[in-house]
């Protein structure tokens, strides 16, 4: 077993994870950020931050900044 587990590391560099053994895994829990459960009705609202057709943001393009200042 690895003596000094770089807990960051493990979670955000999928190979380091791979290379910790099981136990050393079963030690580290779960993601400290949590479990979150996104709605698919929601996520169907998203497109990358730019307003979709459904959205109640009023934008005069796809390219205008939905805040004012409107940058277009």
């Amino acid at each position: 077993m690895k003596k000094n587990i770089d807990v960051a590391r493990a979670f955000r560099d999928e190979e380091y994870f791979l290379s910790l053994s099981s136990e050393e895994r079963t030690i580290l829990g779960d993601h400290p950020s949590g479990h979150i459960e996104l709605n698919p009705a929601d996520l169907r609202e998203v497109a990358g931050g730019v307003a979709t057709k459904n959205s109640s943001i009023d934008t005069c393009s796809a390219s205008c900044s939905p805040c004012p200042p409107y940058f277009c």
